[in-house]
């Protein structure tokens, strides 16, 4: 069973960055696919971005291409989220995922292709 733990969070300004991490343990990590997602208050869980278990592919919500950037490096079994000029509404709690099959790379937009999930991190943008 994989865990993953998120860092990197906190208060920044309108136009900042902040750069997100996601640890993970247990399972081969590089055989999986991961995503971001983001909850704010009172809103549902939302995807921000994702990439394949290779690194090859990578995609992004509307709202955040072009500003963020997600990365991965498998021998370090680490994920990371790269939030460049932030707006007010990225402000959320923002959680690391890893899917539930080795090599799967569909789906990845919903929730339920993900089985595992971090504890979140708090991203708060001042404007």
């Amino acid at each position: 069973q994989v865990q993953l733990v998120e860092s990197g969070g906190g208060l920044v300004q309108a136009g900042g960055s902040l750069r997100l991490s996601c640890a993970a343990s247990g399972r081969t990590f590089s055989s999986y696919s991961m995503g971001w997602f983001r909850q704010a208050p009172g809103k549902e869980r939302e995807f921000v971005t994702a990439i394949s278990w290779s690194g090859r592919s990578t995609d992004y919500a509307d709202s955040v291409k072009g500003r963020f950037t997600i990365s991965r490096d498998s021998a370090k079994n680490t994920g990371y989220l790269q939030m460049n000029n932030l707006k007010p509404e990225d402000t959320a709690v923002y959680y690391c995922a890893v899917q539930s099959a080795a090599g799967r790379w569909s789906g990845y937009d919903a929730t339920r292709a993900y089985s595992t999930w971090g504890q979140g991190t708090q991203v708060t943008v001042s404007s």
